[in-house]
């Protein structure tokens, strides 16, 4: 019988095997995936009216996000949940054959690259590019519930490994009212393992620890152990206790913006989605959404101050949860000069410490829950339970 270690090194070439084919942008079908809402033969000139689905993620002044193509849908408003299989490429830039994203829409913005991948991490004003007021967000990957992604058709490309633009195969992206990570892995061994796609309920605390705090910043950085895998332990969605996330990477040799371009319309804000309450997910918690395609997607970041180095990482608990997160939204603590501070302890549980051991459902909970501060503007402090 193969070991759990011998099977896993396997599963990156099970993967890359599984390609029929690989595409480069400037030869591209009109459709890759047969159901596919938009279109993968999308040109050069830019307009909001774009159904094009092909994403880049080049550095921090450089990258696409995939969100929905309107404000509502056929299964009611614009939740991740109910437009994962439709959501099509937003970009900072134009020459993509994409919509634009708007002006001030990104709050804040944090480019990793490391020897395997490169992760980008950040912060959305609320409501924007059809994003409803308080959804908790989803998860987008290449491989869906049925093998043709989410968005259907969704291609990524990226030019930050060299040899110019080339297709990303594996890749994970969350996005939700307020914040979004994004994860490209390169073509070398354990890509699927590193830039892995079953913890769709945990979001990017979890899937990727990293810098959410309000400014922009491009660094190198080394690679962190894979999502979920803890020497010869394997973590799996929906085990009995829940381990803590990795340690954000180490990162060196920063540079800083000032602000991103952008040549988007004014920001434009979505209704409030249906299915949100009155107090919608904080930075540290985010309530799963129910996902069409059979799979449950959910989000969750923390909200970090200062230099790249000083990260925080959340999860969102996907089941058994002791209490019910409340606290303001992700878009009034962005606005603020919020930092995290010191985990808060959920309802009859004792406050754990992050690490790599599995600790229980609520113990999860103690970790993500964290004070946020609000030192400007509101002068309170919150938690996240």
């Amino acid at each position: 019988m193969i070991g759990k270690l011998a099977l896993a090194s396997l599963l990156p070439s099970l993967a890359l095997s599984q390609y029929s084919a690989t595409y480069y942008p400037d030869n591209l079908p009109a459709i890759t995936e047969d159901g596919q809402y938009g279109t993968n033969q999308c040109g050069t000139g830019s307009s909001q009216d774009s159904k094009c689905q092909n994403a880049y993620i080049n550095g921090v002044d450089d990258f696409c996000l995939f969100a929905p193509p309107e404000n509502t849908s056929p299964y009611g408003d614009s939740s991740l949940g109910n437009t994962e299989r439709e959501v099509v490429s937003w970009c900072l830039k134009s020459g993509y054959g994409t919509r634009l994203i708007p002006a001030g829409a990104v709050t804040g913005a944090h480019f990793v690259k490391t020897p395997t991948y490169v992760q980008l991490t950040g912060t959305l004003a609320s409501g924007v590019m059809n994003i409803p007021v308080g959804d908790a967000g989803g998860e987008l990957d290449p491989h869906g519930a049925d093998s043709r992604g989410n968005p259907v058709g969704g291609l990524v490309f990226s030019n930050a490994f060299g040899g110019g633009l080339k297709q990303i195969h594996e890749w994970n992206s969350f996005i939700g009212d307020g914040y979004f990570c994004f994860k490209a892995c390169d073509e070398v061994e354990g890509a699927a393992l590193q830039c892995q796609h079953i913890y769709d309920v945990l979001g990017c605390g979890f899937n990727m620890p990293g810098d959410y705090g309000q400014s922009f910043s491009s660094c190198q950085g080394d690679s962190i152990e894979y999502p979920g895998v803890y020497g010869d332990y394997t973590f799996h969605q929906g085990d009995a206790s829940t381990p803590a996330p990795h340690a954000p990477a180490a990162t060196s040799q920063c540079s800083y913006l000032d602000n991103l371009p952008s040549g988007g319309a004014a920001i434009v804000t979505a209704a409030v989605s249906a299915s949100s309450s009155a107090s919608s997910g904080s930075p540290s918690s985010m309530a799963s959404t129910g996902s069409r395609s059979g799979t449950s997607s959910g989000s969750s970041v923390a909200s970090t101050s200062g230099a790249s180095s000083s990260s925080a990482s959340s999860m969102a608990s996907s089941s058994g949860a002791t209490s019910r997160a409340s606290a303001t939204s992700m878009a009034s603590i962005v606005r603020s000069s919020a930092s995290a501070a010191s985990a808060a302890v959920s309802s009859g549980v004792s406050s754990a410490a992050a690490s790599p051991s599995p600790t229980s459902a609520g113990q999860q909970n103690a970790v993500i829950g964290l004070t946020l501060a609000l030192t400007s503007v509101f002068g309170i402090a919150l938690t996240a339970f």
